[in-house]
């Protein structure tokens, strides 16, 4: 292993962990003064993961906690922690965008607190088969829930514009023309099916590494990540899905790792909490919001870790922890809106 500096790189990333660290909740504390678990009360952790928000959740009040985890893995290990709190803790397999449905359908209508991790988890960076990682040879999977197209579907069948719409989109990569064009041009010869081969082709066509350190093949798996597993989507699904849930007083705790995600919380709860103007800003003026606001955000409004957390934690370094208490008002809904500006 290099003895380099290690600046931001798949192994010390956002959401990336190595394997012989154990399972780190990221801004933890953070998240935690946000919620304010209280005795009795109803906890939904929308991104189980590990289970570690769900464990704090659990030890820092009598409540009970609802989880949420598309991945199979994930609701799997959940058994061993509700051994370590009977009764308190029930995992419920599905997308996080779903949660209201998943929910009402098991009797909840209404919760105390929502915490939402968002991003791929340490624990599926770590296995070479789920596809997610470059630092390993494994099949170019990336799905979070074992369903629908994979990334190597992506890779091999989309048109090269397509392609590098996509990798500029969601990987907000400036060398996403070339990068499409080396894919094409590998894949007229076999199909790309294994990360490490996807990599290295990312890397030939982006040049060299970044000065920041940041892996060149790093932006363009993150792009076709999102795109497999719908993540900006899921998003905007699931703070819809906590407006609904969440009772009066009722708190929204969100970690996110990069700039897309972070940006959609932003806009949503900013629109909510009745800061955002209601369509274009180059129009005049409109009528009054057809809304009262159905969030406050807390203060202060952006969260960052404390210098201790990324010390320890590298995964900790891009977080981002935005918070909100749910007013009385009735529940907006999905207003059809997609992702307005900073």
């Amino acid at each position: 292993m290099s003895r380099k500096r290690r600046a931001p790189s798949e192994a010390a990333s956002p959401a990336m962990q190595s394997a012989a660290q154990p399972h780190v909740p990221v801004m933890l504390d953070e998240v935690l003064a946000a919620l304010a678990p209280k005795d009795g009360g109803i906890y939904i952790d929308g991104t189980f993961g590990a289970g570690g928000y769900s464990r704090a959740i659990l030890s820092a009040a009598d409540c009970t906690v609802w989880a949420i985890d598309r991945d199979p893995d994930a609701i799997a290990g959940a058994a061993k922690l509700a051994q370590d709190f009977p009764g308190r803790l029930h995992a419920v397999q599905g997308r996080f965008g779903e949660m209201q449905a998943l929910l009402n359908e098991r009797g909840l209508a209404q919760a105390d607190g929502i915490a939402f991790d968002f991003g791929v988890s340490s624990m599926q960076l770590d296995q070479p088969e789920r596809g997610f990682s470059f630092r390993f040879d494994g099949p170019l999977d990336m799905r979070m829930g074992r369903e629908g197209p994979t990334a190597a579907d992506l890779v091999n069948g989309m048109e090269e514009a397509d392609l590098a719409d996509l990798i500029f989109r969601y990987g907000e990569e400036r060398r996403a023309r070339p990068i499409a064009r080396a894919i094409a041009a590998a894949r007229r010869e076999a199909p790309i099916t294994r990360t490490l081969a996807l990599a290295e082709i990312v890397r030939r066509a982006a040049g060299p590494r970044a000065h920041d350190g940041i892996d060149p093949a790093t932006r363009t798996f993150q792009a076709l990540r999102i795109a497999v597993n719908d993540e900006l989507g899921e998003i905007r699904r699931g703070l819809v899905g906590a407006e609904a849930l969440l009772q009066a007083a009722g708190r929204l705790a969100v970690v996110s790792f990069h700039s897309l995600e972070d940006r959609e919380v932003k806009r949503f709860l900013r629109e909510r909490a009745g800061r955002t103007p209601r369509g274009s800003r180059h129009l005049p003026q409109g009528p009054a919001p057809l809304h009262a606001p159905s969030f406050r955000t807390l203060s202060p409004e952006l969260v960052k870790p404390g210098k201790a957390e990324t010390d320890r934690n590298p995964r900790a370094r891009s977080a981002r922890l935005r918070a909100a208490e749910r007013t009385d008002a009735p529940a907006w809904g999905d207003t059809g809106d997609a992702a307005g500006e900073d």
